[in-house]
């Protein structure tokens, strides 16, 4: 009869088998090295109580072959199934020369074949299982006729042998069985597999395509998963399957601090966040990866400057069209308004009237004026015209400037900065950005000799570079704070509401950022420039 092979047809579950096999095969150096202690040793006389020396010869002959077959079965030659048949025929022909030897099916020697037959059905799927249990059950019943023939006073024992053989064989059907049953389980299970690789491909597809920062934090605060927006916001190296995995605290302290606070209290509300390592400004946002958010988190890191520069696009398109409005509509009857105005207050003052309410249409006539020069100023400066240039230089000969128009005292000013630096900047909107907070700053600060602190330094990340301007004032209202920047938001009278706006616009044409820091008991203001960019 042709004996069936075992199908080995995926690769992954080559080394599975000849993992099974090798196990198998220590069984049998087991059983073998056993067999021959306990007959040295032990002196039973159940074994090889017919024929000893055939019983030991057995016994050295078994450990001999399962020894060499460990030598096969590294060396892989030959192929899986022969090994295994050549194993299992081995155990049979062995096991029944011991039977013989030991006077029959008495010495029980018979149910060691039981565990053989078992263990090959397994490791060969129950391709080979009633194949073996076939060979082992003629093997006994051939044993039985022969010694019935040679052994003198010798009984035969056909109905044990025969229930041996009905134990061989339902052993043997079990094995079949369980692992048809593997087999099922094993193919459900490479499926399953396959859909979750594949699933786990599309969510990694879906994170790298975010555009947003993506963490995943397990419970012991390290960083599982990123994708590469997070990376880019936060500096990271790209994540490959040798590198080591960071600690959130150790490398994103002010992230890994809100995760502590949202930890304590879930509904908390963070303010943004501007990050060191990017200058980028953040929302954060916490979900649990199961509902007990100690065992993972997901981290959303939200690019506001992404989002600002969406709302900039659309704020400067209602511009582009306020602005037309704006010279059709109200500046041409805002001049005619003054001029009359003008002229009216000229005949009060002929008549000796009091020209005090021609004055108040005048003067807010002129604000008017303002307020629509600068909106139709900021339409028109939509395209910066970067330079790069020295910093420190620039800003000592716009001091100069400044004192010089304004009728200030040079000494109100200080400027620090301990190397000289490059950037990359519109020359025109860096001097209207800093004019405007120079000015503020002279308005709030005492006027005193170094009432106005300037300092020039790289940012932490080395590449941005850090222009801050202080003063020795009162500070800012920490609920104005978050009003500064909104166009017609203003604490002083006769202002327009629109420089730290404009401001912040220019600042942002360039690829560059204005912000307030709060974090001071003055008003400090922060600009965030690129160091040295080539300007395209």
């Amino acid at each position: 009869m042709s004996r069936p092979a075992v199908a080995i047809s995926d690769a992954g579950n080559v080394d599975q088998y000849w993992r099974s096999l090798t196990y198998f095969n220590i069984y049998r150096l087991l059983i073998g090295g056993g067999l021959l202690i306990v007959t040295l040793k032990a002196g039973f006389v159940d074994f090889g109580v017919h024929r000893y020396n055939l019983f030991l010869y057995a016994c050295y002959g078994h450990f001999i072959s399962s020894g060499i077959s460990m030598l096969l079965i590294k060396w892989r030659m030959p192929a899986f199934d022969w090994q295994l048949t050549i194993q299992v025929i081995s155990d049979i022909v062995f096991f029944s020369l011991m039977l013989y030897a030991s006077g029959g099916l008495q010495s029980g020697l018979g149910v060691a074949l039981l565990v053989t037959l078992a263990g090959a059905g397994l490791i060969s799927r129950g391709r080979l299982a009633l194949f073996f249990a076939a060979v082992a059950t003629i093997s006994l019943l051939l044993l039985e006729t022969y010694s019935l023939l040679t052994i003198q006073f010798y009984q035969a024992q056909y109905s044990q042998a025969g229930l041996l053989s009905m134990a061989y064989f339902a052993v043997a059907w079990l094995a079949f069985r369980l692992a048809k049953h593997t087999l099922a389980s094993e193919r459900l299970a490479q499926e399953r597999g396959v859909d979750l690789a594949n699933m786990a491909q599309v969510n990694q597809l879906v994170i790298q395509d975010l555009q947003e920062g993506v963490l995943v934090v397990d419970k012991n605060g390290f960083i599982r998963q990123r994708n590469s927006y997070a990376e880019k916001l936060l500096d990271l190296k790209p994540l490959s399957g040798n590198a080591e995995r960071l600690r959130l605290s150790d490398s994103i302290p002010e992230i890994a601090a809100r995760l502590t606070s949202w930890q304590g209290n879930s509904s908390i509300q963070f303010d943004l966040l501007r990050l060191t390592h990017s200058n980028a400004l953040v929302r954060t946002r916490f979900l649990p990866i199961q509902s007990d958010f100690r065992n993972g988190v997901v981290i959303f890191l939200e690019d506001m400057g992404r989002v600002q520069v969406q709302l900039q696009q659309l704020k400067l398109a209602a511009l582009g069209r306020l602005t037309v409005n704006i010279a059709h509509e109200i500046r041409n009857p805002l001049s005619a308004i003054n001029h009359a105005a003008e002229l009216l207050e000229e005949e009060q003052l002929e008549a000796n009237f009091d020209s005090r309410l021609a004055r108040i249409i005048c003067e807010n006539a002129q604000r008017l004026n303002k307020i629509v020069n600068d909106v139709l100023q900021l339409n028109r400066s939509n395209v910066a015209k970067p330079e790069v240039f020295d910093v420190q230089d620039y800003i000592r000969k716009f001091l100069e400037e400044f004192c010089d128009t304004e009728k200030i005292d040079h000494g109100v000013f200080i400027l620090s900065s301990s190397h000289k630096y490059l950037i990359c900047f519109d020359r025109d909107h860096l001097n209207r950005v800093l004019w405007n907070l120079c000015r503020n700053a002279w308005r709030h600060c005492r006027r005193q000799t170094g009432s106005i602190y300037i300092q020039l330094e790289k940012a932490v990340n080395e590449s941005d570079f850090c222009i801050d301007i202080m003063d020795d004032g009162p500070g800012v209202d920490p609920q104005q704070a978050k009003q500064l920047f909104e166009p017609f938001f203003t604490t002083a009278s006769g202002g327009t509401g629109l420089g730290l706006f404009i401001a912040r616009e220019l600042c942002e044409i360039n690829q560059a950022s204005l912000d307030f820091v709060e974090d001071s008991v003055s008003g400090h203001f922060r600009i965030v420039c690129k160091i040295n960019k080539l300007c395209q």
